[in-house]
């Protein structure tokens, strides 16, 4: 990573604004980024409050109609010199990327290169095909039927993957047509924001189709409700969506909620137990199980369980947890002191309850070392609830029957996976498991670019990114039907 002084720093198009019709002053004032690992100060940015909020969306709503009547290959042009722009600034993204949202390296350089995917792919959205033509049942019309934009679509993007979750809607957003207004976590708003305004105003984008204003909840809810925000798309946790999506609903405002996720990792009597612990370590730990695919509830066949949770726990005890931006690290900080809290918690609870901590349980500050619980039973939160922490529970199971219902007594239905040698009775089991993806002899923590991703239950509300699903996400449909004569009605 290379070195930035703070002159550099406050030096940056950014430090202190917003991005709107070029960087502006916010009127929320400023907020301070700074670093998980240290909490060192790195950066200062713009605060975006609800009148910042009301000026981005009349902006917006001015700037997308010219927007959406650019020819489709002059859309698609900005989106390709933004992905070769991604690719020439990687040592800034990865620098920020390490700094800001405590990711170790390999996990930033495997975000941006998705990102660079995500970017590729939406650069096709606009040559493909807008509409179909129906046929009709009175002599001498035509019925189209097309995707139109939407208008302007409100992106609120989190904090733990904060350059690829906001970008998978914002790209297809603008290559479909649409003006975007982005609010990133005020915990990542560089990376996650700045970078990203900056990218497509360097790519050749008008002034007033993208903007970026972070926020918190405040500014998140301003977005919400603002009447000239024509869709909402969240990432972030399940009771906030509940929120987002309530007041959506009022406001009959289409949105995408993406949400959390307990996701379980399923390991039958049969499955090479070397490859599921390594799929169950990579699903549980990766950064810091700070995801929303996070592997939180290891089911075993209890005849293999001993033998799969040493394995695991020796993998755990492997890792190396430190600042990742100080020297090579598996594992860095969790994101905040609160959320360091929340974890030693629900480990506590889990041993008091009855639960062995069979290795990790350790916290030093924000680091958490990888941790495996056996003896976990379904009445205990570790089993319920998402932990967003590097903690693998383990809970045992006798029959396929049993599993399934383990899975599925879950509220959440995000991603599971099922380890087995028997590939037909893996598929068999997985058809049967309420969750939106579920992924066979492989980990939870699963992402490519053009397939449709998404969850069921308190995980989703239905809605998909990525592939063809981008096309129906952020267009809506219009009927023209056209007569070649008028018609006489009776009256």
């Amino acid at each position: 990573m290379n070195a930035r002084t703070n002159s550099d720093i406050a030096a940056a198009p950014w430090a202190g604004r917003i991005y709107g019709a070029g960087w502006q002053t916010a009127n929320g004032g400023t907020v301070e980024v700074r670093e998980p690992a240290t909490g060192d100060l790195l950066a200062t940015i713009g605060l975006a409050d609800a009148e910042d909020v009301d000026r981005a969306a009349r902006t917006a709503a001015t700037a997308q109609p010219a927007w959406a009547a650019t020819p489709f290959d002059q859309r698609a042009a900005v989106l390709r010199r933004a992905e070769q722009l991604l690719a020439e600034r990687a040592d800034e993204f990865q620098h920020w990327n390490v700094r800001e949202a405590g990711s170790i390296g390999p996990k930033a350089g495997w975000e941006l290169q998705a990102t660079r995917e995500q970017l590729s792919m939406c650069a096709a959205l606009p040559m493909q095909p807008i509409g179909q033509i129906f046929p009709s049942s009175m002599p001498g019309r035509t019925n189209h039927w097309r995707r139109v934009p939407i208008g302007t679509v409100g992106v609120i993007a989190p904090w733990n993957f904060p350059l690829l979750l906001a970008m998978r809607s914002v790209a297809p957003a603008l290559a479909l047509g649409n003006a975007v207004i982005l609010k990133p976590d005020v915990q990542t708003p560089v990376i996650g924001g700045a970078l990203i305004a900056q990218l497509f105003a360097d790519a050749g984008l008008p002034e007033g189709v993208l903007q970026m204003l972070p926020g918190g909840p405040a500014t998140g809810d301003a977005l919400v409700r603002h009447p000239l925000v024509d869709m909402i798309s969240f990432t972030g946790s399940t009771a906030v969506g509940r929120s987002i999506g309530s007041t959506c609903g009022q406001m009959l405002k289409k949105c995408i909620l993406e949400l959390g996720g307990n996701n379980a990792l399923v390991v039958l009597e049969d499955a090479d137990l070397d490859a599921a612990s390594s799929s169950g370590a990579w699903g549980a730990f990766l950064h810091q199980g700070q995801i929303c695919m996070q592997a939180g509830r290891h089911l075993v066949h209890r005849s293999v369980a001993d033998r799969y949770a040493q394995l695991l726990s020796a993998r755990a005890q492997a890792l190396h947890v430190g600042n990742p931006h100080a020297g090579p690290a598996h594992l860095g900080p969790l994101i905040n002191d609160r959320q360091a809290e929340r974890v030693q918690g629900m480990v506590d609870d889990a041993v008091r309850s009855g639960a062995q901590l069979v290795t990790g349980g350790r916290r030093e500050g924000r680091y958490y070392w990888p941790t495996v619980l056996t003896g976990v039973r379904p009445t205990m939160s570790a089993f319920t609830d998402e932990i967003f922490g590097p903690v693998a529970p383990i809970t045992v199971f006798d029959t396929d029957e049993e599993a399934v219902a383990l899975v599925n007594s879950s509220h959440y239905g995000l991603t599971a996976a099922v380890h087995t040698r028997n590939i037909p009775r893996g598929v068999s089991l997985a058809q049967r498991l309420k969750s939106g993806m579920v992924h066979v002899n492989d980990q939870t923590v699963n992402n490519e670019f053009h397939v449709p991703f998404g969850g069921m239950g308190a995980s989703s509300n239905g809605g998909r990114f990525g592939g063809p699903a981008n096309l129906d996400e952020f267009t809506q449909t219009q009927w023209v039907s056209v007569m070649e004569a008028p018609i006489t009605y009776p009256f």
